[in-house]
């Protein structure tokens, strides 16, 4: 394993992604253990790299680049961003952000004295560096250890985490005073990935007449999400949606006695946290998305021809949403709850 003392990590996704990255860092870190590692993401991920002192050790915000949709394209940001990496003579530079279209031009411009990560299957290997084929089967988190351990980093296993504060956990205890609750987290990025509000509320409702607290969860985007699923409801509910931090969140989630959600972020929070889930797989890839401990999470999925969707809005009839039911549901959380 060649020395590096300043090393670059590209992952410029969102929280369920980045969550997932967590055992390739510890990776990364227990086989440079004394090495500077830098974090380059998206604007949210700065408040996560807080969370992992042991693995990162600062944050650079992913300035966008073309083919890169999660970032506007501004010629003049990413200019200066690239003349301000090469300048760091950066030792080593990995490529966590996927399968390297694109990304892996953006991560060349580094000028890394060596780059590592991803290459499309087929395609031709990048020169001077560690890359390794994109996998095409198997979780996000086993694809995403294929790097380290291409650099010789030692195995420091699959486990997700996410360390919590106190001041985070105080302040969700503040907030759902009441034991038990089942958390339902009705939002996802894409709406195509979202089952029905009404459903959620359902299954809510059903957990509230067995005496079990309801909460709803969500971001200040999805505050109407939620707000459809609470009128659907014949129960009380407690709505945090807009009203917590990343932290917060989390630690409501690890109170919870289980959570409902979407396959989207939360479900890897919950998977790190121990809390168990069930997780309704709307349009996603399932086998690379879904938390690793099956005995406390369920991924429930309706089997349909289209997924895995990239759709942001179904253009159908969201068969994948309507066939998994709320009794499919209900009998999930029966088991783990």
């Amino acid at each position: 394993m060649l020395d590096s003392r300043q090393i670059v990590v590209v992952r410029a996704l969102y929280l369920g992604d980045l969550l997932c990255a967590v055992p390739a860092l510890r990776s990364l870190r227990a086989g440079h253990p004394h090495a500077h590692i830098t974090l380059i993401g998206l604007a949210w991920a700065r408040t996560l790299v807080d969370r992992f002192p042991a693995y990162l050790d600062a944050f650079e915000e992913f300035p966008g680049y073309p083919g890169i949709p999660e970032v506007p394209i501004d010629q003049a940001r990413i200019a200066e961003f690239l003349t301000r990496m090469q300048a760091r003579r950066i030792d080593l530079a990995i490529q966590l952000h996927g399968s390297g279209t694109h990304i892996n031009a953006f991560v060349a411009l580094l000028g890394a004295r060596r780059n590592a990560g991803f290459y499309p299957a087929g395609d031709a290997v990048p020169p001077e560096g560690s890359f390794v084929p994109w996998p095409t089967s198997g979780s996000e988190i086993e694809r995403l250890l294929a790097v380290p351990r291409a650099l010789g980093c030692p195995d420091m296993g699959a486990t997700l985490e996410l360390p919590l504060t106190a001041t985070a956990r105080a302040r969700a205890s503040e907030l759902v005073p009441r034991h038990p609750y089942v958390c339902i987290h009705p939002g996802a990025r894409l709406s195509s990935r979202r089952w029905l509000p009404r459903r959620f509320a359902s299954v809510a409702d059903t957990f509230a007449a067995r005496g079990y607290a309801i909460v709803l969860t969500g971001s200040g985007g999805e505050i109407a999400l939620t707000n459809a699923v609470r009128r659907s409801m014949t129960n009380h509910a407690v709505d945090l949606a807009g009203l917590t931090t990343l932290d917060v969140l989390a630690a409501v989630i690890e109170r919870a006695s289980i959570l409902v959600c979407n396959d989207t972020g939360v479900s890897h929070v919950a998977a790190a946290l121990g809390t168990p889930s069930v997780v309704i797989a709307s349009g996603s890839d399932v086998p690379r998305w879904a938390p690793l401990e099956r005995d406390r999470h369920e991924v429930l999925w309706s089997p349909v021809a289209c997924r895995p969707c990239s759709y942001e809005v179904c253009p159908t009839a969201h068969e994948c949403a309507a066939g998994v039911s709320v009794d499919d549901v209900v009998h999930a959380a029966e088991r783990l709850a």
